[in-house]
């Protein structure tokens, strides 16, 4: 059921950024359609390994930001942590009276359960999906969710597969706002630097 956007809401997106993709760009501009209030930090994943530094990932993050310029969305860095719990209650110190929902892309759906204290997570924000290109949301994944106790909402969005990994993997500039390009030629990033062609 789509629900109504109200000024209680606050979306929260934590992400690794590593690098941010048009993937990013689109999903941080559908929340602001959908949400009075986007939040969004770089985050370390504590099941990956980071092409860059938190400090750069949370420059690229902030350039993103700021290129999209909209009053209603806030880089908010203090609430970055590798769990998410920790994230969660420093949102709630923040906005004690808000109704807090976790954004989450639909490829980490099946994840959530093995988050540690998932159960306490699902009670402290409802989680919000953002449907990926190539990563359906199925019930069975919304029933997992459910019975952690908490209320799931699959987010009227599309957002594109690019992927950041792609960027790492195999220096692919396609997928990078432009905005971004400056910052990983500057710190020589994922195979890139200012000699090099980028494509």
């Amino acid at each position: 059921m789509k629900r109504l956007p109200d000024a209680s809401r606050v979306a929260l997106l934590g992400t690794s950024a590593d690098p941010p993709t048009y993937g990013h760009q689109a999903l941080l501009e559908g929340l602001l359609t959908l949400f009075p209030q986007v939040i969004t930090w770089a985050s370390n994943n504590p099941i990956k390994q980071h092409g860059a530094t938190l400090t750069i990932r949370k420059k690229m993050l902030s350039a993103l930001v700021r290129a999209i310029s909209n009053p209603h969305l806030q880089l908010v860095q203090e609430l970055s942590s590798p769990r998410t719990i920790t994230t969660l209650k420093r949102a709630k110190d923040l906005w004690p009276t808000k109704d807090l929902i976790f954004i989450i892309g639909s490829d980490l759906t099946r994840e959530v359960p093995n988050w540690v204290q998932a159960k306490d997570i699902m009670q402290k924000a409802n989680i919000g999906i953002a449907p990926r290109e190539g990563w359906p949301v199925t019930s069975v994944d919304i029933e997992m969710l459910q019975s952690l106790g908490g209320e799931v909402e699959i987010l009227p969005l599309k957002i594109p597969a690019t992927a950041s990994s792609k960027v790492r993997n195999q220096t692919v500039t396609s997928d990078i706002p432009k905005v971004i390009l400056p910052i990983l030629l500057k710190e020589n990033l994922y195979g890139l630097s200012a000699n090099k062609k980028c494509g």
